[in-house]
Formats: structure tokens, C-alpha cells, sequence
């Protein structure tokens, strides 16, 4: 199905607020100018900063980088190519003008340092930065290439006798478990006309100086590309071309309104703020980082040619989002989705490891599950990706997986689960029966370990568990429950009802998300409803960080329209978090990755899909 005229027509970009979820622990978001499924973020650097280079609540600003990560962790990742520009004497920080800070979708402006007013934009693989200078003077302007937000290995550049400043760094990915390698081409305008500076400086910093008229614009234009600096600079050229600022702009807020339009809803204005901020955060992963003449590298660092077409995609966090983000992708973009499953294949290809390998295209966190949303994927009627090959893959990775933790039982069971459904869609009988009992063993624990909780089982990272406890990974094999069900018996309500009355539900990460949806699934949708509907709109009483239980809960809002967007220490991981907010909206929820089905209960918004039409009525 098309997108409707009336969709398209609204500036939903304009509905969406990336300034949610950008202060200090409460989501590690940004409101940097991105592109859907862009690979350049661009946007503020400040002091002091969150994970993703940002804080809300900062006064001063040390430059714009091109590259972050989406709510995902650790320290973050990316922060590469900053630019910093301010009055000769003024730096290296400068205040903040927060009276005249804004963002929207595909865009970001701010006025700093004295009245300097910068405003960026963005293509898949380019950004531009405007800036116009309040008053004459001299200028100091300084690239960055060997800082970031994770360990910086290697940075050099090269001004070229065409004016670009060309640059090749590596950098550690997301908590440093792997290293990617990138380039960049950078070229400066002045007044709408290409200028040669003279650039100074070592390693990875590069310097020059430039004397400005008052209310002359300065652009500073980047290409980045997986290939080299040349074949940057030929993204720069064709993304960006001879547009204008606001031209560029134009077209990348007419991109987010296309394709925000994909799920289109009428609510509240806070529903609908929340709800297009959370589908803008859903379509920044994975990152598509084929160049337009379609090459880039693969995880092994190999250069691929495409084919005509074709798009790769990168920067995953399937650990986390193949839970909600990639169902939801297959819901509403099965094109996309498709080319997210042809990625994923080729990764099995060329290096595939739970983290990252040491020559990763692009930054990227963790790569477990891919089989379970290939399986998934296929399921849902997304079929143009090569099948055996995946199989092949997954069943490679399944030799290779931990299996020491209670939790790391689970988690490879439900990957093996995955293998053996997949073998038997295509046919290949033993293999599924080999891998069905595979996964299945893990029952032997799960009996030893969940059917009877002991006095650990409120204690975070009980028995080697990774940020859970076992009341919460109690629920996780959602692939198997009605086995689960048929063993606890009589006592799968009463322990369901006990997890929620004693708090033991930890909204704030993934392991145990889908738990409220359970209850629907054993028959009783208003309990789904009245738990979901505490989460989407009420204060709680978090209990739960990474690291254990707070001495005293944090209590607010999981999901609300202001930089403190989510729940403290709530991390979105990729589009996990805000993907759980969509879903629960539209009263549908893939509680099984790997079957075609979901749970439903009652929407709270009216919805309409581009892909599948209106199902849904209002909820007061």
C-alpha cells in the first residue's frame, strides 16, 4: 500500500523532538541531525557530556562530531570528525545559548560563544555545518580525529591542493570490544565559494585560522565512507552536491516525514510527541553504510561491491533490539527489512562475532540473535535473502556460543530454537530435530535454577546472570512457554502476579520487557493492559540498575516528553526501548521473535500502517 496524500502532507518531522532522553542517564540519546538509517549523526559535543557526547543540562560546548551511537551503554561510541570553530582567544569551551537551542528531525541549531549561530543537517553518508559569525574578527577552526567517545587506536589527515582536509582514524566500538575503521573528506565554504586554507597540526588534529565579516556564513561539509579518504570525498560530492543548506535540510525533513508516515496516529499531543520521537529513535538502526557507487567493507575489513540498488547495513544491537526494533521494521518497511536480512547474512560472511571484530566498517555493539530475526524476518513474509546460507551461519555460531550462566543457557537455547525452525521451514528434517533438542535441554536447568526461586532470586547478577536477577530471566525463554506454563502449572498466575506486586519487573532493561505481555498471553488482556498503561504514562518506583538494586527506587515516568525522557539508567539501545513504546501504543506485541504472531491488547492511540491500513480504534 502507498502512503496516503493526507500522511505525507503532515510535517510529522516536525512532531518529533530529539531533545528527549538527552539528559544525563535518562535514555544516552542525542539531538543530533541524522538521515533515516543514516551513519552520520551530527551534532554537539558538550562539557560536561552523557554517552552519546550530549547533556542536556551542559553549558558549554566544545565542537559538532559526526558519528554516535543511539542510547547504547558504556561510554558510547563514535564523536569522530569534531569541528570546532570559535573567536580567536574564546575556546576550547564555549557557553551555551540554551534560549536558542533547537532540533528537529534532520536537524539541529544552536547559538554559542558569543552569538555564533550553527546549524547542521544531514545525508546517509554527509553532513553540513552553517555557521554564521555575529561580528568581524579572526577565527580559529579545529578538525578532530583522534577523539571520541571510546578508545581512539589511530588518526591521520592530509590537506589536499583542492582545499579538503582528508582523514583516516579507528576507534574502538561500543565498550571497546572491537575496533572500527573509518574515513573522512572535509571541505570549507565561505559566503557560498570553496576557500584553501592553510592547515596546521599533527596526528590527529588539524588547525587553521580564517578572518571573518561580520554576518559571514561559513560551511564546513564532510563525506564518510568505509572505503578510503578519495572515496569519501565522492560521497560528500554526490550526497550533498552544490545544494544549498536549506535545500539539503528540506530534503532530509521531507525523507523523516516519508517515512515516519509508514505509522501514522492521531492522540494526544503528547502521545503523538512521544510516539514519532520514538519512531524517529526506531529508524536511526541499523546504519546503512554502502557508499552510492555501492561498495563498502565488510566486518573482516574486505571491500564488497553491490549491486545496483543495494544497500548494507551495519551498526547492530541485536542482543537488544531484535526483542522489538527489528519486528517492527518488519511490519512496517519489509523492503528494508529485507535488505537488513540480506546484511545480516553477509556478516555470518565476513567475520560475524557476538561483539565486533577488530575491523568493523562502522561502530556497532552486539551482533547475538541475528538468527533469531532472520528466522523471524522470514516468517513475516520477508523472504529475498539466501535462507541456506543463513542457516549456515547460525549453525557455525552455535558451536561458538557460552553456555556456563543460567543466562547464557537461555539465550543459546533460544538461538539453537531458531536453528532448528529454520531447518525445518526448509525442509531439512534432521538438522531441526538435531537442534530442537539442543535448545530443549535447557529445561534441565531452567527446573534446577526457576521453578522454585531461592533467596538469590532478587539479587542482580545472582549465579553470573548479565544485568538481571533471576526473577526476572525466569521468564525469559519465551520461545518455550507453554512448556514453562504447563511446569509452574497452577502457579504461572499467582508467581506472574507476584513478580509485579513485589516490583520485581525491571522496566529499565531488556531482559524481562515482555513479562507484562504475558498475562495476555494466557488469556487475561486487561492485565497486560493495566500494567502497560502504568509504564506508558505513570509515575514508578524503579528499583533496578545494571549493576544492582538502588537503595532507593527512582520514581517517575518510563517514557515522558522531555530530555528526562526515560527512566534513569533506561538506556534505548538502539531503538529497543522507544520500538516497546510503539508497540504497546498500537496494543500489539511480538512477545515470540521467530513466530509471525503477536499479542494483542488494547491500543491507546489510533493507528494506521502504510504497509497494512487501519486496525485499530481510540482509547480515551
Amino acid at each position: 500500500m502507498s502512503l496516503s496524500r493526507a500522511a505525507v502532507a503532515r510535517d510529522l518531522a516536525h512532531k518529533v523532538n530529539p531533545f528527549i532522553g538527552t539528559l544525563a542517564d535518562f535514555g544516552q540519546l542525542n539531538p543530533a541531525a541524522v538521515a533515516p538509517y543514516g551513519m552520520v549523526q551530527l551534532g554537539p559535543d558538550t562539557r560536561p557530556a552523557n554517552h552519546a557526547g550530549y547533556d542536556f543540562a551542559a553549558g558549554h560546548l566544545i565542537g559538532f562530531s559526526h558519528t554516535r551511537g543511539v542510547g547504547v551503554g558504556c561510554s558510547g561510541a563514535g564523536g569522530d570528525v569534531r569541528v570546532s570553530l570559535g573567536y580567536a582567544g574564546t575556546g576550547p569551551a564555549w557557553a551555551i545559548d540554551k534560549a536558542h537551542e533547537t532540533a528537529h528531525a534532520g536537524i539541529y541549531s544552536v547559538r554559542y560563544g558569543g552569538g555564533i549561530a550553527a546549524a547542521m543537517t544531514a545525508t546517509r553518508g554527509a553532513g553540513v555545518i552553517r555557521f554564521v559569525m555575529p561580528r568581524a574578527g579572526s577565527v580559529d577552526l579545529l578538525l578532530t580525529f583522534d577523539e571520541g567517545y571510546s578508545r581512539r587506536h589511530a588518526a591521520q589527515w592530509q590537506a589536499e591542493p583542492d582545499g579538503d582536509v582528508r582523514a583516516s582514524f579507528s576507534a574502538g566500538t561500543v565498550c571497546d570490544q572491537g575496533r572500527y575503521h573509518l574515513y573522512s573528506a572535509t571541505r570549507v565554504t565561505r559566503s557560498g565559494g570553496n576557500v584553501r586554507l592553510v592547515w596546521t597540526g599533527a596526528g590527529g588534529k588539524a588547525r587553521s585560522v580564517l578572518q571573518v565579516r561580520k554576518g559571514e556564513v561559513v560551511e564546513i561539509r564532510t563525506g564518510l565512507s568505509s572505503i578510503d579518504p578519495t572515496a569519501a570525498a565522492a560521497v560528500r560530492d554526490y550526497e550533498l552536491g552544490t545544494r544549498s543548506f536549506d535545500a539539503i535540510a528540506g530534503a532530509t525533513r521531507a525523507e523523516w516525514t516519508r517515512q515516519l508516515a509508514r505509522l501514522t496516529i492521531r492522540g494526544s499531543a503528547e502521545q503523538e510527541t512521544l510516539f514519532y520521537t520514538s519512531l524517529f529513535r526506531v529508524m536511526q538502526t541499523p546504519v546503512a553504510i554502502a557508499d552510492p557507487d555501492g561498495r563498502f567493507r565488510g566486518s573482516d575489513g574486505a571491500i564488497v561491491q553491490l549491486a545496483p540498488g543495494e544497500q548494507h547495513y551495519t551498526s547492530w544491537a541485536l542482543w537488544d533490539n531484535y526483542r522489538t526494533q527489528m519486528p517492527l521494521l518488519a511490519f512496517i518497511d519489509p523492503l528494508r527489512a529485507g535488505a537488513i536480512a540480506r546484511s545480516l547474512v553477509r556478516l555470518y560472511q565476513t567475520g560475524k562475532q557476538r561483539w565486533a571484530t577488530t575491523t568493523e566498517p562502522f561502530l556497532t555493539v552486539r551482533t547475538e540473535h541475528a538468527g533469531i530475526v532472520l528466522l523471524d524476518f522470514r516468517r513475516r513474509g520477508i523472504v529475498d535473502f539466501d535462507a541456506k546460507a543463513a542457516l549456515a551461519g547460525m549453525i557455525a555460531e552455535s558451536a561458538t556460543l557460552a553456555r556456563t550462566t543460567p543466562d547464557e543457557q537461555i539465550e543459546a537455547a533460544y538461538d539453537d530454537w531458531a536453528i532448528a525452525e529454520l531447518a525445518a521451514d526448509l525442509g531439512q528434517a534432521a538438522t531441526a530435530e538435531q537442534f530442537r533438542a539442543k535448545a530443549l535441554s535447557y529445561r534441565i536447568m531452567w527446573r534446577a535454577t526457576f521453578d522454585m526461586l531461592g533467596a538469590d532470586a532478587d539479587l542482580v547478577h545472582a549465579r553470573g546472570l548479565y544485568q538481571g536477577t533471576l526473577a526476572q530471566y525466569r521468564w525469559a525463554p519465551v520461545f518455550d512457554l507453554p512448556w514453562i506454563a504447563a511446569t509452574l502449572g497452577a502457579r504461572f498466575r499467582p508467581e506472574l502476579d507476584r513478580f509485579f506486586a513485589d516490583n520485581l519487573y525491571n522496566m529499565t532493561n531488556q531482559p524481562d520487557i515482555h513479562v507484562p505481555y504475558l498475562f495476555a498471553w494466557s488469556g487475561d488482556a486487561q492485565a497486560t493492559d493495566r500494567i502497560v498503561e502504568r509504564y506508558l504514562r505513570d509515575r514508578v518506583a524503579h528499583r533496578y540498575t545494571n549493576a544492582g538494586i538502588r537503595p532507593q527506587a527512582w520514581t517517575g515516568r518510563s517514557f515522558a516528553p522531555a530530555p528526562q525522557g526515560f527512566a534513569e539508567g533506561m538506556d534505548d539501545d538502539n531503538g529497543t526501548m522507544s520500538a516497546w513504546y510503539i508497540w504497546s501504543c498500537l496494543g500489539l506485541y511480538p512477545l515470540v521473535p521467530g513466530t509471525p504472531g503477536y499479542v494483542a491488547t488494547t491500543p491507546h492511540v489510533r493507528a494506521e500502517s502504510s504497509q497494512r491500513g487501519s486496525w485499530q480504534t481510540s482509547v480515551p
